[in-house]
């Protein structure tokens, strides 16, 4: 629901206006320009806000998710195994959303932490970079000597996209994936994710080397979460300072930019008409832990939380009060188009390897079609709110 702007600013203005009333014996208040900027000025901060409690949460669900990992590390055993899945899961609900702070020039993806997007969330992965995959059984890291590739953080984090190759995926969270679920080999059809048995972490079990494999499982969760620390501590500390004293044109455009790139580019084309169109279940985002669903409909959320001004507790003027106070009708227009594409993304099929598997001419792959073209005219729509707001 829209924050009326005026109801919202109505007692700050009345001081305002008491205050001048007692310097002026004009009593006049504020100038129209100054009570829009400290509008503008809300929204920014606002915003801020939105930003650091998402990445708090998800900075404590990957705690939950290391916690939970060391727990099977120690004790590697089925119900261990399946708690650290659960928690994988979770951790996916909160850094989800915050994928709708990309391509805002903040710290996730830009300046002196720009690489830490790429530490966190790289995909898609080639899995034989990583650990065994049918047919190699020596194949990974994993599987090196040590005297060839030891396993350490900081030789983790130097692998990661080896030789500029997108696909040498070597920490984050899908190089977790991998570990707790392995490859996906099943047919779409059974619905069913990748199913790694927990005993190639037990000494003896199904696969060789397990000591190299829970080591390697502990610290990428580790990296996790020091990298997800950073991002959050960037956003609390230094940069939040930064970002409130951007022009307030400058923090506009970033946030709304953002929102429409996610909606209309990376989400749409790269995360599901690629996909789509490759009929490859390789190219989903969670593509071993059948997830993608949940991360499609997450980073969906993430964009309305940004336009509404919205995250759990966090409730401020947002975009969408700005839009609707300038040009109630575009307002009108993009709440229509959010919906439409909250509607469509939540009709495509689960798994999402199964919604595409058939191709666009089927029925579900149609349901996926009108999702992207759906979320590509909410983004394309949002651009054309910047001369309503009068952003160049």
């Amino acid at each position: 629901m829209k924050k009326n702007i005026f109801k919202l600013y109505l007692p700050g203005l009345f001081a305002l206006a008491l205050t001048a009333c007692s310097s002026d014996d004009n009593g006049t208040t504020g100038t129209k320009e100054e009570e829009e900027t400290l509008v503008r000025t809300e929204v920014i901060s606002n915003y801020a806000d939105v930003v650091e409690a998402n990445y708090a949460q998800a900075l404590a669900d990957a705690e939950a998710l290391q916690d939970a990992i060391d727990t099977f590390v120690a004790e590697p055993t089925q119900a261990n195994f399946d708690a650290a899945k659960t928690a994988w899961l979770a951790s996916r609900e909160s850094y989800g959303p915050s994928e709708a702070f990309r391509f805002a020039n903040g710290p996730i993806d830009s300046g002196d932490t720009e690489e830490l997007e790429g530490l966190l969330n790289s995909w898609p992965m080639d899995e034989a970079y990583v650990d065994y995959v049918e047919g190699d059984e020596t194949a990974g890291l994993i599987n090196e000597e040590a005297a060839t590739f030891e396993i350490t953080k900081e030789n983790l984090i130097v692998k990661n996209g080896e030789g500029d190759t997108e696909e040498n995926v070597s920490v984050g969270y899908h190089a977790i994936e991998f570990l707790l679920w392995g490859q996906d080999n099943t047919d779409p059809s059974e619905k069913l994710s990748g199913q790694r048995p927990y005993t190639d972490f037990v000494d003896g079990g199904t696969a060789a080397n397990q000591d190299r494999r829970r080591l390697y499982l502990q610290l990428v969760a580790e990296l996790l979460v020091d990298n997800l620390q950073e991002v959050a501590d960037t956003w609390s500390s230094s940069y939040r300072t930064t970002f409130l004293a951007l022009p307030e044109d400058e923090a506009l455009n970033n946030i709304l930019s953002s929102i429409a790139e996610l909606s209309s580019s990376e989400l749409a084309i790269e995360r599901m008409a690629v996909a789509l169109e490759n009929q490859n279940q390789e190219d989903e985002h969670s593509c071993f832990s059948d997830n993608t669903h949940r991360d499609i409909r997450l980073n969906l959320e993430g964009i309305a939380n940004v336009y509404n001004g919205t995250y759990g507790s966090v409730s401020g003027l947002s975009l969408a009060d700005l839009i609707e106070e300038a040009d109630a009708d575009l307002a009108a227009e993009l709440d229509a188009l959010l919906t439409a594409a909250e509607t469509a993304v939540g009709a495509t099929a689960i798994p999402f390897d199964y919604a595409i598997s058939d191709g666009i001419t089927s029925e579900e792959g149609a349901k996926v079609q009108e999702a992207v073209v759906a979320l590509t005219e909410f983004g394309n729509k949002l651009l054309e709110a910047k001369t309503s707001l009068g952003i160049e």
